[in-house]
């Protein structure tokens, strides 16, 4: 599968952006118990939670919130049910002072995961998660699937280090964007539900992709495979 990451045409970034609810559809239909509650799961956390978290006059999230993200991000990518519990053992004041302090510290990404990192069955992931929710245009989400898409850091390791490595990628894809785009209204969260899209639209092998095309490009004459850039030989570290 070719790369998305590698195209610099703001115009097939911005169709497969406007695919990405059809993809989202698509993956909720699955098979699978969980499947379900995607859509609305993931409608929560992509519209109704950064509306919330942004109307605060300090920007923070609260226990309840927090533990509907990580049944998101569950739902989203593997389930490990042992972390849905560990989460809600976070205190709600802990939960607010800790996101509160979290958000800002921004611009200062690296410190930011750090403190939310300080919660229980928090890692760079999840808190990747809260900062993007609540500035996009700072933070994108640490999802296999984007990280992946991103030559050079495979095999993922869940590490401060490897996500830092990761949002660098995605800052520098959004500018790249910016400057081509009229629009100018790409963030690195938005470069990275683009790429999530993408790769999942190949797992599930959905017919969008023939529309994902502009004339005189493709996606397989744009991006060279991932797979064929040189991989590091770091070992695989858990979430």
């Amino acid at each position: 599968m070719s790369t998305l990451f590698s195209c610099k045409d703001p115009a097939l970034w911005r169709r497969l952006y406007d695919k990405y609810w059809e993809v989202v559809e698509a993956k909720s239909a699955g098979k699978g118990k969980k499947s379900g509650k995607l859509l609305p799961l993931d409608k929560w956390y992509q519209e109704e939670l950064p509306r919330v978290i942004t109307s605060r006059p300090d920007k923070h999230v609260t226990l309840p919130e927090l533990v509907k993200l990580m049944e998101w991000k569950l739902t989203r990518g593997k389930f490990r049910p042992r972390l849905q519990q560990l989460v809600a053992s976070n205190s709600e004041e802990t939960v607010e002072t800790c996101s509160r302090k979290a958000f800002s510290l921004l611009p200062d990404t690296q410190a930011a995961i750090a403190e939310l990192s300080s919660l229980k069955a928090l890692g760079p992931a999840t808190a990747s998660a809260v900062l993007a929710a609540g500035a996009p245009d700072q933070a994108a989400f640490m999802c296999d699937e984007a990280v992946e898409s991103v030559p050079g850091l495979k095999p993922i390791q869940y590490t401060a280090k490897h996500y830092i490595l990761y949002l660098a990628e995605m800052v520098e894809r959004t500018k790249t964007l910016n400057k081509v785009d009229s629009q100018q209204d790409w963030t690195p969260h938005r470069v990275e539900l683009c790429l999530w899209a993408w790769a999942v639209a190949n797992q599930l092998h959905l017919p969008l992709l023939k529309e994902v095309h502009v004339e005189g490009s493709s996606m397989r004459d744009e991006c060279p495979d991932p797979d064929t850039q040189e991989k590091p030989t770091k070992k695989l570290r858990t979430k």
